[in-house]
């Protein structure tokens, strides 16, 4: 019966280039976000956001998957306001990562800049949140 594959292969097919950095980034970015999500968690404030960001994540990354096959297919896309709002919601490390396997959305200048703003807006408030007593983003 008609299953979901997910193949992971560049055209190129030598895999993902720089793994090793690109994974040492990842990790880095992810970092703040996961020590500020899980310490929240343990002081008993809210496991939601540690939770939002693994949920949103896999919800970005088949929506990636699912817009790189559309795109293959000459079919109706995924809006890049959805992607980017997934992206804002928590998604972006999903997003980072199948943006990588599946070399989708990573040479448009315009969309990397916004995906990149969001990054750095997530950084921002995990800095904020940890080491600058939540002045900036007093959200909790």
């Amino acid at each position: 019966m008609g299953g979901c594959h997910i193949v992971i292969e560049p055209r190129n097919g030598r895999g993902i280039q720089n793994l090793r950095l690109k994974g040492l980034v990842f990790l880095a970015l992810c970092a703040l976000p996961a020590f500020g999500s899980m310490l929240l968690g343990w002081r008993g404030i809210s496991l939601i956001p540690l939770a939002a960001y693994a949920i949103v994540s896999l919800l970005a990354f088949f929506l990636y998957w699912s817009d790189k096959r559309k795109a293959q297919a000459d079919s109706w896309r995924t809006p890049e306001n959805v992607l980017h709002a997934i992206e804002l919601a928590g998604g972006w490390p999903g997003a980072l990562l199948a943006q990588q396997v599946f070399r989708h959305k990573t040479r448009k200048v315009s969309y990397q800049l916004v995906f990149w703003i969001i990054v750095l807006l997530h950084q921002a408030f995990w800095i904020d949140q940890l080491f600058l007593g939540a002045g900036l983003f007093s959200l909790f």
